[in-house]
Order: C-alpha cells, then structure tokens, then sequence
C-alpha cells in the first residue's frame, strides 16, 4: 500500500522548526516572568509583614478583649435590646468561654469570609516573619521619629520612623556584633615553630613546581592542542601566597621565556582579514590558526605583565594586596629584564620583537649596574648575529631617538654598542656570484649517459632560466642588504654628528670618536673636508684626554687612509700631536692606550709610507725606544714590534744603530716637532737595556732589533713572533689576569742540609764530658743554691 502523505520539504521544516523554537523561547521567557513576578509579590508581602509589626504597638491581650467585649454587648444591646438577665446561664458561659479566644477577638466579624481562609492566607507570611532574627534584648532602645497615625477598621494605628542616623550606627553595630561573634567562632590558628614554617613553604614551593613543570611538559608536547595551557601558566604570575610568591613568580616568568622560545614558529604571525575568517578551510589549517591566534596572544600578555612588573619597580608602586614587598620588586624587575634580553636576541623575527626594543633600549641607561649590563650585552648579541639588518635598523633609531630625547645626558656605553655592528666594507661589496646560493647543475657528461637528445634540451633550457632566477634572487637581497645598511650607518653618523656639532664637552664624545675611527672608511667624501676640521679643532682646543685626542687622530687617518686617498691634505699636525702625546701615556696598570697608539702607528706609517718623511719616522722610532722602558712588558713588546716595521720599510734605519753623527745638530728629545728635532745625530743606546730586560720576549725583541731586525739568520725572531702584528702581539701577552706570559717555571726550594749525629765530628775528650752531662741532667738532682756559703762557712 502506498503512503499517500507528502514528504515535508526542507523549507517548511525549516520554517516549522523556526516557529517551535520561537514558541520555546516565548514559553520560557513567559515561566521566567512569572516566576519572578510571583517572587515579587513575595517579597513585597513580607516587606509589608514585617513593616507592620514593627509599626505597630502592642497591647495587652486581656485590655482589648475587655473593650471588644463590652463595644460588642453595647451593640448587641443596641440592636436586641436583650438585658443579660434574661439570658440563659448556658449561654452567657458560651459567650464567656468565647470571649478568651484571640483569634475571636481579633478577626473581622463583618467579613463573610471563613476563619480558615485568612489562616491560611497569612500562614506564609507569619512563618517568613518568624524566620527573621530578634534583636538582642541588651540593645539600646531605637530612637522614633513619631507621625500621623492611621485609623483602621480595629482602631487608631501609631505610626513611627527610625532616625537614619541612628539606623546607620545600629547597623554598624550589627556589623561589629557579627564579626565579633565569627571571630569567637573561628579557631585559632596553631603557632608553627621557624622550622615547620620552613618545611611547610618548601612543601608549597615543591607542589607549585611541580604544576609548572607539568603545565609546561603539556605545552611542550602538543603546542597545538595544549595552547590554551599557557594561560593557567600565564595566571600564575599572580601568585598570592606571600611565602612562595616571589619564587613562583620567577620561576613562571623564566618558564614561559623558554616555551615561547621553542613552540615559537621561524616567520612573522599576521592577523587573518575579513575575507580569509569568512572562507572555509580544512580542519588543520583552522587548527594551525587557532593555534597561531592564540600564542599570539598569550605571548602579548606575557610581554605586557613583563613589562608592568619592569614599570611597578620603576615607580615605586605598592599593589593593593601587600603580597609582595618593595624590596623583591627589584629582583622581579632584574628576572623580566632577563627574559626580555633573551626574547630580544632569540625571536628577532617574531611579533612584537619592536616593543622589546623599545623597553629595552631605554634599561641601557638605567642607573642599576647590572639592568644596564643585561641590555648593553642583549644589543651587543643581537647586533652580532643580525645578518640582514632588520633589528639592527630598529635598535638603532630608539637609540638615536633616545640619545636626543635625554639632551645627550646618557652613559657611553649606550653608544658604544654601535662598534658592534655587522657593516663592512667587505660585506657592503660581495659580488652577486658569492651572494647567490650555490645550485648543482648535471655535467655534459652526465647528461650524455643519462637523458636522450630532447631531455637534454629540456634540461638545458631549465637550467638557464634557474640561474638567471637565482641572480635576480641574490641581486635582489643583495639590495636589500645594502639599503639597510646605508640606511643604519646614516641614522649612526647623524647621531655622532649631532655630539661633535651640540655636545663636545659630553662624556659621550669618546665613543663618538671611537665610532668615527671605526666607520670613517664608509663616510661620504663630500663630509671629509668638515669633519678633519673639526677634529683638528677638538684637538687644539686642549678640553680633551690624551685617549680621546688618540681616536681624534686615529678618525683622522682612517678617514684619509680610505677614500680620502684621493684628497690633497698634509696631516702634519695629526703626527706632531701625536709625537707630544707619546710621552702623556699611562705606564701602569692602565696602559689600554697603548693599544689605540699602536693602530695609529699601523695606519700613519705602515699604509702611508710613501707620504713620510725618513727625518720623522726616525723621531718617532727614537721616541718609542725611550717609551718602550717605562712601560709594562706587553706594552713594551707592541711597540718593539712597531719599530721592527719601522726598520723594515723605511730605508736608512740602521744609522740609530752607529755612534756616529749625520749631519749638523744635536739631538733635542724634549722638541715636540718630529721634523726639527734632528733625530739622525742620536743612538738607540735602549735597546741595550732592553736586552738586559726581565721578560724573555722583551730581551728576544731588544736583540732583534741590534741585529738590524733581520728577516733570516741567526738574529731573526722566531715565527710565532714575526707573523704577529703588533696590536696582536699587546694583546696576546696582555697582564690583565695577573699571570706572566710565558710562564715562569716553578722552582724547586733548596733541602736545607742536615747533619746526622755522628760521634766522627766531636773529639773523644768532649764527647765523653757531653755524654756525662747529659746523664747528670737526666737524673734531676736537686739544686742546692746555698751550697757555696755553706762551703765558706765551714773554711
């Protein structure tokens, strides 16, 4: 038999399916607002319950039955006429036994309702009211503000107000009597000695540990599926327990760094547009951004609660619940500075790596040591292994807005970081063919053996377009490597330009000198002119450090040694500048500027050797012998090697070795001109104490250099000394540590010599009168001291 009833369509189910879910939405929302009607009403009725027995004022129970008695016999009389005489005794008892009810008393009489009805009407009422709690009895007595009574069916009703005032005190009062009594109601708690206090914060330090190590064992294993695990990490940080909540607080700040480190995917998370939320996609693509969503955002809270705990420090701020004290901010502050430094270095390409620098950059300068060495080292690290350039160009403009933000006034170190740049001349010149990346291609051979004549033309068409698409890639990055650079190193000379220009008598214009000596190779020829001006200036003017005058000079000939090649300036007052500050260097301990004075040799003499004169490399060779004798050895050994290039690429050095005078004149050591102070008439008699000097390389260089610094023969220096340059060979044996390099060979104390007792050295005679003595002492006479008066006594 055929179902002769039409199947519904999807539409009509549709709408049907609208429609009933409408009805249940209007079914509910009509319960809701019935149920809350009636409870409403409720409580308006025991509002009124209690209102009205509060108001009203008792009466005694026998009063009014007495009255509502006789008002009713009156009526009665009123309205029969009856006397009570003419009564029954059976019903006047009736009447008796009635008039001791209350509830007879009490209820309206004219109602036609039954007694019933009420009783029940009211019976929730009372038993609301009974449910609220008397007052004490011991309580004061309220104050009434008395108003206009009200007449009712059962007679005059006085009504009455509470002062507010007092309202407000009673219920303080109220307040007060509550917490006293939940204060005897609590026990107290027992009195721990130091050492159950100390075991009960290690057994809560152990078990948030151990929730940290699993709620990060989590993320580590699915970063996928467990992402949403990081905010009950993350929550952690708001630990409360003021026994473990600077340790727990450390301890989830340094965990999350290193999740976010390792889950932490290589490329930079966009946000999804409009039009990409509203395309399906596949179940694991929705799952790769979801989970991407969310490390994002749990990596911006983290790097915000970083920073408010950073902010907290610097302002001094109590939070409201005193859980941690003032003091253990700061070690929360050096913990998030940490972090910060390691994401710094370890997420360059990752979101919001702008925002650590911006709150690093400015820790530079922080007065604390060790914040500011955490970020100087953080900028250092990132600057050496940035290849590209990106977060390079980023530090460097929050530095440069920084330096001009505080007017100049910050430490140099802050400066200093720009000498670890990764900008070369090298790098900034690299042809396309190094830069492009190698790709194997098959040999004619292989092509022959293995591909028929069509592939290979194939396979010869494939490999052309491949290479010139990879030139097109290397040439591309190439630019894009050098526009960052050119880009970096203008906002750097800007920087130091500004200093020279606004602040020359700043702290910072050392390491602005440093960072001219160290980049000038790569500044515009146009500025040249301007700025060999201004150094020459910064030297005259006398305001300087001798250290500072050397990277003025050191910038100098950097500068002239590069690209300057092609400008007609004499530096003569560079190199007499330099001859006179020779003799102002530090010969203790702190002989670091040796350093700088062997590069500047390096560059004025070895790489300008055709534009020297021999009458000022020989002033200059003479000069460094006397200084080589007071300096440290390593100092000494630095500018012994110096002098060997001297001897070696000037001609006619050897004439400081003979006695004999050149030409007319005297040698004048304290004339501070290198051309006139007739260094030819002089001898380099200080290589002789040289030789006599206490360190073995020192004595190796002083007779090298007597030798005439020969490069064969028995005179020449060993390989390892004469393959070094000189600021190599001042490094190398540097006495920073303390230690002599090389080092002394322990010497082995001399045995003291000690002599057996033999009888062969004493005679027999004496060793017999010893050997009596000895026995006499052993036998402890006593010692009679009246033994010679006794003797003359007896005489």
């Amino acid at each position: 038999r055929r179902n002769k009833k039409r199947v519904p369509s999807f539409r009509k189910l549709l709408r049907t399916s609208q429609i009933k879910l409408d009805n249940k939405l209007k079914n509910k929302q009509y319960k809701q607002k019935s149920a809350a009607k009636k409870y409403r009403k409720e409580q308006k009725k025991l509002r009124e319950a209690v209102r009205d027995a509060i108001s009203r004022k008792p009466f005694p129970l026998e009063e009014c039955k007495k009255k509502q008695v006789a008002r009713k016999w009156e009526e009665k009389e009123e309205e029969d006429a009856l006397p009570l005489d003419m009564m029954d005794e059976d019903d006047l008892q009736l009447m008796e036994d009635l008039a001791q009810k209350a509830s007879f008393l009490t209820r309206d009489l004219s109602s036609n309702e039954p007694v019933h009805v009420k009783k029940r009407k009211h019976e929730s009422v009372i038993e609301k009211y009974e449910k609220v709690p008397r007052r004490l009895q011991t309580e004061p007595e309220k104050e009434l503000i008395h108003l206009l009574p009200i007449k009712d069916k059962t007679g005059i009703i006085p009504q009455a107000v509470e002062k507010p005032v007092l309202n407000v005190a009673r219920d303080e009062d109220d307040t007060e009597e509550m917490e006293e009594e939940e204060d005897v109601n609590e026990e107290p708690l027992p009195i721990l000695t130091p050492e159950e206090m100390a075991a009960q914060r290690r057994q809560k330090l152990q078990e948030r540990k151990m929730h940290i190590a699993a709620l990060a064992s989590a993320v580590l294993s699915e970063p996928d599926s467990n992402i949403k695990k990081l905010k009950e990490l993350r929550a952690m940080l708001m630990e409360q327990d003021p026994n473990v909540a600077v340790v727990v607080r450390k301890l989830v700040m340094v965990s999350l760094m290193e999740i976010f480190k390792d889950i932490t995917p290589s490329y930079k998370i966009r946000p999804l547009t409009e039009a990409e939320k509203a395309t399906k996609v596949k179940k694991e693509t929705q799952k790769l951004r979801e989970f991407e969503e969310g490390l994002v955002s749990q990596y911006k809270f983290y790097l915000e609660n970083l920073e408010q705990t950073i902010k907290d420090w610097k302002q001094r701020k109590m939070k409201k619940s005193n859980v941690i004290s003032l003091k253990a901010y700061k070690g929360l502050a050096e913990v998030a500075v940490k972090c910060l430094c390691e994401l710094l270095v370890a997420l360059p390409h990752f979101n919001f790596h702008n925002n650590i620098i911006v709150l690093i950059v400015p820790l530079m300068n922080d007065p604390s040591k060790m914040i500011s060495e955490l970020c100087v080292e953080a900028v250092k690290k990132l600057f050496k292994q940035d290849k590209l350039g990106y977060a390079s160009l980023g530090v460097v403009k929050v530095i440069s807005g920084l330096v001009r933000g505080r007017n100049y006034d910050v430490r140099p170190e802050v400066l200093k970081v720009f000498l670890h740049l990764r900008i070369k001349e090298v790098e900034l010149q690299k042809d396309s063919e190094d830069i492009a990346p190698k790709k194997k291609f098959m040999t004619y051979k292989e092509k022959r053996k293995n591909l028929s004549r069509m592939q290979r033309k194939w396979k010869k068409a494939e490999e052309k377009l491949e290479r010139e698409l990879l030139e097109a890639e290397a040439s591309e990055s190439k630019e894009k490597k050098l526009k960052l650079h050119t880009e970096t190193l203008n906002i750097v000379f800007v920087t130091y330009f500004r200093i020279l220009k606004k602040a020359q008598k700043s702290p910072l214009l050392p390491a602005v000198l440093e960072g001219l000596a160290k980049f000038a190779h790569l500044i515009n020829v146009e500025f040249f002119d301007d700025l060999l001006i201004v150094l020459h200036s910064l030297i005259a003017s006398g305001d300087l450090s001798y250290r500072e005058s050397l990277h003025c000079i050191l910038s100098a000939f950097h500068i002239l040694s590069g690209q300057g090649d092609v400008l007609n300036i004499d530096p003569m007052k560079f190199y007499t500048h330099l001859y006179k500050t020779l003799f102002s260097l530090h010969a203790g301990g702190t002989n670091e500027d040796i350093g700088i004075v062997l590069q500047c040799l390096d560059v004025m003499f070895a790489k300008r050797r055709k534009q020297v004169s021999q009458q000022r490399a020989l002033a200059f060779l003479k000069r460094l012998c006397i200084l080589a004798l007071h300096v440290l050895p390593n100092s000494s050994i630095g500018i012994l090697a110096t002098n060997r290039v001297f001897m070696q690429t000037f001609p006619k050095m050897d004439l400081l070795l003979d006695n004999e005078s050149q030409g007319s004149g005297v040698y004048l050591p304290e004339l501070d001109e290198p051309e006139h102070c007739n260094a030819q008439n002089t001898a380099l008699w200080e290589l002789h104490l040289l030789q006599r000097h206490y360190h073995p390389t020192v004595q190796k260089f002083a007779s090298h250099l007597i030798a005439g610094a020969p490069a064969e023969g028995s005179g020449a220096l060993p390989l390892d000394l004469s393959q070094r340059s000189a600021t190599e060979l001042f490094e190398t044996y540097c006495m920073k540590g303390m230690t002599f390099n090389p080092p002394v060979a322990s010497v082995t104390p001399r045995r003291k010599d000690t002599f057996s007792k033999m009888d062969s050295f004493v005679d027999e005679e004496l060793n017999k009168q010893l050997q009596q003595h000895i026995s006499e002492t052993a036998a402890h006479k006593p010692l009679d001291f009246a033994k010679h008066l006794k003797e003359s006594s007896l005489a």
